[in-house]
């Protein structure tokens, strides 16, 4: 497989999805994997477009027909990445980007470790707390949920090939956009994707 394949975790609040959007509107060569999940959409979400929306009876489907490369269950619901898609876009050379959990990031590490994983730190706890609150998507015990959560997925990030703290949103995202170059370049990926230059080359 001669596409990259990008794993962006956070706890809920860290900017993971503006960041990956941002991503995604800067670097045409990226494409994000749409995953599936049990909840609810939120205003203004669009089945397909932000997850595949689909009811408890459908995941187990998709779980006993192996047909996720990972999957967890995040604030009572779960969530999980399409096998089939993500294997077929790596094999295109397409690069992928997962915006997923720390579980599902563990998994997708111990079967493809060539796999770049990043993790979104907030500032302070307090900023957390204060963009969920700011967000207004979720109801009160969702967001006292979540932050419970957020203590666990923060002491995650020393599993993580790489750290950005989402202070200042430009620099966080001209910061994923740097690893997102770098990595590119590494020599086992250029010889893969460049192979008939290097065989002559070198």
């Amino acid at each position: 497989m001669t596409g990259m394949l990008l794993i962006v975790s956070a706890p809920s609040g860290a900017g993971k999805t503006s960041l990956v959007n941002a991503l995604l509107d800067t670097d045409p060569g990226i494409r994000k994997s749409i995953s599936y999940t049990t909840r609810a959409p939120r205003p203004g979400e669009i089945d397909g477009r932000h997850y595949h929306f689909v009811t408890p009876q459908a995941f187990d489907d998709l779980e006993r027909a192996q047909d996720l490369l990972e999957s967890a269950t995040v604030h009572d619901y779960r969530y999980g990445t399409s096998r089939l898609w993500v294997i077929e876009q790596l094999e295109k050379g397409q690069d992928i980007v997962l915006e997923i959990d720390w579980q599902g990031a563990a998994q997708i590490r111990r079967l493809m470790p060539d796999a770049v994983s990043i993790f979104i730190l907030p500032p302070t706890f307090e900023t957390l707390v204060q963009r969920l609150n700011a967000r207004a998507q979720d109801a009160p015990d969702v967001i006292a949920r979540r932050l419970a959560n957020a203590r666990e997925e923060l002491r995650q990030v020393a599993a993580f090939d790489y750290a950005i703290i989402n202070d200042d949103f430009r620099t966080a995202a001209a910061e994923l956009q740097c690893i997102v170059r770098a990595e590119r370049l590494r020599t086992g990926r250029q010889r893969l994707r460049h192979a008939e230059l290097f065989k002559r080359l070198t």
